[in-house]
């Protein structure tokens, strides 16, 4: 991660509590997770999200991607890329915002075609400790016409203004998790992400 994108990402962070960031990740390596996430998937080592944290998680109507959640430990290449990525994103983010985060919890997400996730927060009401929200985008050649955007509302409120991004191949989407509402349209193909939560002690 060189310093212009930190940069970028520490300035839109601090001005904003969002990010869009096209081309965080490199082809290769977007490449490289897509086909392991499509086979993992296919391997049957998936399962159906559910909503709320711990003994509080629910499967529910309001999502219908599966996921399959990624362990520190992985040593898939492309997935020590993409760690040591966010690890390096996490250390600049305390740097400048003292946010105490220690570490990220993430999942490959696969949506099928017509799956969504409707309006919601990622943090939970009984569990704080998520602050700030990373998405990575793993799809290939991705259209408008495909769906899956993520729709984010710029106020805190939830309501007025918001923005819908493109799920492209490579693009991180980052922002703050107590403050941004926000959901996703339904795909209209296979839609594929990394997902990731920097979460306080």
């Amino acid at each position: 991660m060189n310093e212009d994108t930190v940069q970028t990402i520490i300035a839109d962070l601090a001005e904003k509590g969002w990010c869009v960031l096209p081309d965080f990740m490199d082809p290769a390596t977007v490449a490289d997770l897509r086909t392991e996430c499509l086979a993992r998937h296919a391997a049957g080592g998936f399962h159906r999200a559910g909503v709320g944290a711990g003994r509080a998680e629910v499967v529910s109507e309001i999502r219908s991607d599966v996921i399959l959640w990624l362990e520190p430990e992985d040593t898939h290449p492309a997935i020590r890329r993409y760690l040591a990525a966010t690890e390096a994103l996490r250390q600049r983010v305390n740097q400048e915002f003292f946010l105490g985060l220690n570490e990220l919890e993430s999942h490959f997400a696969v949506y099928s075609t017509g799956a969504g996730y409707k309006k919601h927060l990622d943090r939970f009401r009984e569990d704080d400790r998520r602050a700030l929200t990373a998405i990575v985008y793993l799809n290939d050649r991705w259209t408008e016409a495909d769906g899956g955007q993520l729709r984010l509302w710029v106020e805190p409120s939830g309501e007025g203004e918001s923005i819908d991004i493109q799920p492209t191949g490579g693009t991180l989407v980052t922002f703050l998790s107590e403050l941004y509402w926000h959901e996703v349209q339904p795909a209209m193909r296979q839609r594929l992400a990394l997902t990731g939560w920097f979460k306080r002690r």
